[in-house]
């Protein structure tokens, strides 16, 4: 009886943790559905081809404020180029320094292998998804 008790409160744990998902639960950024295709052999998108070597990409309909894309020298991460911890504003475009992004609004700095914040914050960047099609082609979406 033990197992099946320990069985049925384990379930919807099991049920709901998925490698896929992305969670973008951040009151002050909307979830915008996009689907942005990549082709690295672009001279655009050469940076994309060596590690911690991020890409801005601000055209109409990839995320927000854009996003930033980053080859990590394992894989690609995407991350929103927008503040997570306030309003969307003005001052909210997240500026870059290296592997580092800053929020001019409140001086906080993130990481662009994983989104986290460098200093004590509400919320990291917002990650979205990205998949590789083939050795030049990834698509990033939400």
């Amino acid at each position: 009886m033990k197992k099946y008790l320990t069985l049925l409160l384990a379930l919807p744990f099991l049920l709901c943790c998925s490698k896929e998902e992305v969670r973008n639960n951040n009151p002050y950024l909307p979830n915008y559905n996009f689907d942005f295709p990549i082709d690295i052999s672009f001279p655009t998108y050469d940076n994309l081809r060596y590690p911690t070597n991020p890409v801005v990409i601000t055209a109409a309909g990839a995320g927000i404020n854009g996003i930033i894309v980053m080859y990590t020298g394992s894989g690609y991460v995407a991350f929103e180029n927008t503040c997570p911890n306030h309003e969307i504003s003005t001052c909210s475009v997240l500026q870059r320094n290296g592997i580092l992004t800053k929020c001019t609004c409140d001086d906080i700095e993130y990481s662009l292998f994983d989104g986290s914040p460098t200093t004590p914050a509400r919320f990291g960047l917002k990650a979205y998804r990205v998949q590789v099609l083939n050795s030049t082609n990834i698509r990033v979406y939400n």
